[in-house]
């Protein structure tokens, strides 16, 4: 049977480096790390300057690897969406950013795997809720409004 070591990290998208986390902990399994971080890199692009999971599996007989990239926290990917760095230190009270429904839809459709969301409606509120807490509306409205538009069918042509 095969012994395959696991190395998990957060790394920044398409920034990887041989340096910490993933160089030392590598190192020592004498696999070739550049060509490891150049895949992850590859990867992660799509979520650039986003703190992306990564998995790195090493078969320590035969050098063989492969990378499992994850999707990033629902919170980074809103503020990517928003285009913002950070959220609002005071959540409700003071708005930092816009994002349309169109975007919360696209970001319930990434998290859906990892989400205890039965389908992307409810998927949808779960990132709305997020949104209330990093200070972000939804086209202009709070995440409360936002909520009773997505349940009352105003978004619905959004699902199909």
């Amino acid at each position: 049977m095969a012994d395959i070591q696991t190395v998990s990290a957060l790394v920044t998208g398409g920034q990887a480096s041989a340096g910490p986390p993933l160089g030392p902990t590598l190192g020592p399994l004498g696999v070739n790390i550049l060509q490891i971080v150049t895949a992850i890199n590859e990867k992660t692009k799509d979520f650039e300057g986003m703190k992306v999971p990564v998995t790195v599996n090493v078969d320590k007989g035969t050098k063989k690897w492969t990378v499992e990239v994850g999707i990033p926290s629902a919170a980074a990917l809103i503020l990517k969406e928003a285009g913002i760095q950070k959220g609002s230190g005071t959540s409700g009270a003071t708005w930092v950013g816009d994002i349309s429904p169109d975007a919360v839809v696209k970001v319930a459709k990434l998290k859906i795997d990892s989400s205890y969301a039965l389908n992307i409606k409810s998927a949808s509120k779960e990132i709305i809720g997020t949104c209330l807490a990093l200070g972000i509306k939804i086209s202009g409205k709070n995440p409360k409004e936002a909520t009773a538009d997505l349940e009352s069918g105003k978004w619905d042509d959004k699902f199909k």
